[in-house]
């Protein structure tokens, strides 16, 4: 009987699924060859592990690294992978003794990043999410160096990065994904440089929560950026306000905007965005205290496309108001609602509620 030989190229073929590669390439040689050449994306959970995993796979494009790692590190993936285009390093929580007993220090900064950045240039989707130690330097040699090809960038709880990062990356044209959750230091001045830069007609997503730094002048300037199709200012403070709130209903693609915990926030708001934010599918307004709910029926009554309501915390929101809601937008599938409501409902009012939506008791 002949031997059945099978060329590299539909071996290829055979690895569709991410999920086969580890017994196909326990098979033979040929086979472990083809996988290691084959394979794009990786997560690494042993950083020790790095190196070997860097040599064994050449041709990565997508890598996640989720644990503390030094400049070292990222020095060597860029040189051994330059042409990685995705390249996640959120820093996952603790895991083992190892992790919770080095702090800060024991992680790449700056250094490193520019590292990166500077030798992989096709960069489309960056993560740093908790990576302390980044800082401003990092962020404008990514400007610098990828400014054409990034479309995803986040940076939440990055805590060094300020407004100087933010008019770096007000002229990366291509980015459609900012992500700047709990940077402390990032001010008005700041998204002033955001709406006044290229990015403003690229961008379509953008996350400020917990920025307590920003007043209603830093969302005016946000207002202007009128491509964007989700905005959360969540737990922003005190300071931003209706005169924010009435601006961002101006941003008529808006189809997400999360408001949670804007104590300044009114009915005034809501009914602003009702008239103009026509694509509207969800809007989060836990804990809007100044919120009633002649404003949320508002929003049920005058938006076709919502389909995710978040009231809970909201104290002026009423059992009668939560009937009205659910009557008059037919389109509604998810209700975040006070556990203290429930007791309130008529059962006439349930049977409708969890008729037509889920409902989150919190």
């Amino acid at each position: 009987m002949g031997r059945f030989f099978v060329s590299d190229d539909l071996l290829g073929l055979v690895l569709d699924r991410t999920a086969d590669r580890k017994s196909f390439s326990e098979v033979c040689r040929q086979w472990l060859r083809v996988e290691s050449l084959t394979r794009t994306k990786l997560r690494v959970l042993q950083p020790h592990r790095l190196p070997s995993l860097l040599r064994r796979f050449p041709n990565l494009t997508a890598l996640e690294l989720g644990r503390k790692i030094p400049n070292q590190t990222l020095t060597l993936i860029s040189l051994s992978h330059p042409n990685l285009r995705i390249l996640d390093l959120t820093l996952h929580k603790i895991v083992d003794s190892a992790d919770a007993a080095g702090g800060a220090a024991d992680d790449f900064g700056g250094d490193g990043l520019i590292s990166v950045v500077t030798r992989c240039r096709n960069l489309t989707h960056l993560s740093l999410k908790w990576r302390r130690r980044v800082g401003d330097d990092g962020i404008i040699s990514l400007q610098e160096h990828n400014a054409n090809s990034l479309t995803v960038l986040d940076l939440s709880w990055c805590g060094l990065i300020s407004d100087r990062s933010l008019e770096a990356v007000a002229e990366i044209a291509s980015l459609s994904q900012l992500r700047l959750q709990g940077c402390k230091l990032i001010t008005d001045r700041g998204l002033i440089c955001l709406s006044n830069g290229s990015v403003s007609r690229s961008l379509r997503v953008l996350d400020l929560s917990d920025c307590d730094e920003i007043t209603d002048l830093g969302v005016l300037a946000a207002s202007r950026m009128s491509c964007l199709e989700e905005l959360s200012l969540a737990d922003c403070g005190e300071k931003v306000s209706d005169v924010g709130g009435v601006a961002i209903s101006s941003i008529s693609r808006l189809r997400k905007l999360n408001l949670s915990w804007l104590v300044g926030i009114s009915d005034e708001t809501l009914f602003a965005v009702a008239d103009n934010c026509r694509d509207m599918s969800e809007i989060r307004l836990s804990g809007c205290e100044r919120v009633t709910g002649q404003g949320a029926v508002s929003l049920a009554a005058n938006l076709p496309l919502l389909e995710m309501l978040g009231l809970d915390f909201c104290c002026n929101v009423n059992a009668d108001d939560v009937e009205q809601i659910v009557v008059r937008c037919l389109s509604l599938r998810h209700l975040q609602l006070h556990k203290k409501l429930k007791r309130r409902l008529l059962p006439s009012t349930k049977e409708k509620i969890y008729g037509s939506c889920r409902v989150n008791w919190l």
